[in-house]
C-alpha cells in the first residue's frame, strides 16, 4: 500500500456504526471547552480524544474486489494468527469433516468492517453468547462471544464467517439476514473494539496465505476456489 493510498484510509468516512459515539464525544467537548472551568475543560479534553479515537476506530474505506468469481477473499483487515484444518461451527450444518480455516486477529488499530469472503447467498445466521477472552488465542473460536454466517456460493458450495468478540470487543454487528444475495467484498457487518474474524473455506480449497501475513478486508485473496 503506498503513502497515499495510507493516508486516504486513514482519512476515510466513518461507517454509521460511529455516529452515536461521535455525538456523545462531540456534545461532552463542546461542553466541556465552552465553560470556564478547569475540571469541566479538562473532560472536554478527554472527550475531543475520544471524538477522535471513533473517528480513527470507525473508518470505511473503500475496498476493490478482484474481478473474479473463483477467490475467497479476505473477510476482515488484521493479522492472520492460524491457518489449519479445523471442523466447521456446527450449528451450520457444514458437516464434521475438517477444513481450512483462516484466523484473523483484528487489534483497535485495524479497520473493522467486515466483508463477504465470496458473491454468493447468506443461507444461516447463528449467534452464540460467549466469554471475551483474548481473540488472538485459538479457544477464542470455540469460547468467545461470536456470530457464525453460512455463506453458499453460486455453484453450490458452502463457507462460513464466524464474528468473534474480543478482550476489550463487547458488540457484534451484522447486517445481513438469512436469504440475504451477497457480492464479494460486499460490507456485512464489524465488531467494536478489537476481535477476530475466522474464514471456513469450502472443501477441497487451500489457502495462499500464512500466519502472520497482513489481511486487508475485500481484497487480498485467501483462496482460489
Amino acid at each position: 500500500m503506498s503513502l497515499i493510498q495510507s493516508i486516504k484510509s486513514v482519512l476515510s468516512p466513518p461507517h454509521r456504526a460511529a455516529l452515536p459515539f461521535l455525538a456523545i464525544t462531540g456534545g461532552v467537548t463542546l461542553l466541556g471547552r465552552a465553560t470556564p472551568w478547569r475540571v469541566t475543560r479538562w473532560i472536554g479534553n478527554i472527550a475531543l480524544a475520544g471524538f477522535g479515537f471513533c473517528l480513527y476506530f470507525f473508518r470505511d474505506p473503500k475496498r476493490f474486489p478482484p474481478p473474479r468469481a473463483d477467490l475467497a477473499l479476505a473477510p476482515a483487515d488484521g493479522r492472520v494468527v492460524s491457518v489449519e484444518l479445523a471442523t466447521p461451527p456446527a450449528s451450520l450444518g457444514m458437516g464434521a469433516e475438517p477444513v481450512w480455516r483462516v484466523a484473523t486477529f483484528l487489534s483497535v488499530l485495524n479497520v473493522h468492517i467486515n466483508r463477504m469472503p465470496a458473491a454468493g447467498r447468506v443461507t444461516k445466521i447463528s449467534y452464540h453468547p460467549g466469554q471475551f477472552l483474548n481473540a488472538s488465542l485459538d479457544k477464542a473460536s470455540d469460547l468467545n462471544e461470536r456470530n457464525e454466517v453460512l455463506l453458499t456460493l453460486q455453484d453450490g458450495r458452502q463457507m462460513a464467517v464466524v464474528q468473534i468478540a474480543g478482550l476489550i470487543a463487547r458488540r457484534i454487528v451484522c447486517y445481513v439476514e438469512e436469504g440475504t444475495p451477497v457480492e464479494a467484498g460486499e460490507r456485512f457487518g464489524l465488531i467494536r473494539f478489537g476481535s477476530r474474524t475466522d474464514l471456513y473455506l469450502p472443501p477441497g480449497a487451500t489457502p495462499l496465505v500464512s500466519a502472520g501475513q497482513i489481511m486487508i478486508g475485500g481484497e487480498t485473496v485467501i483462496a482460489h476456489l
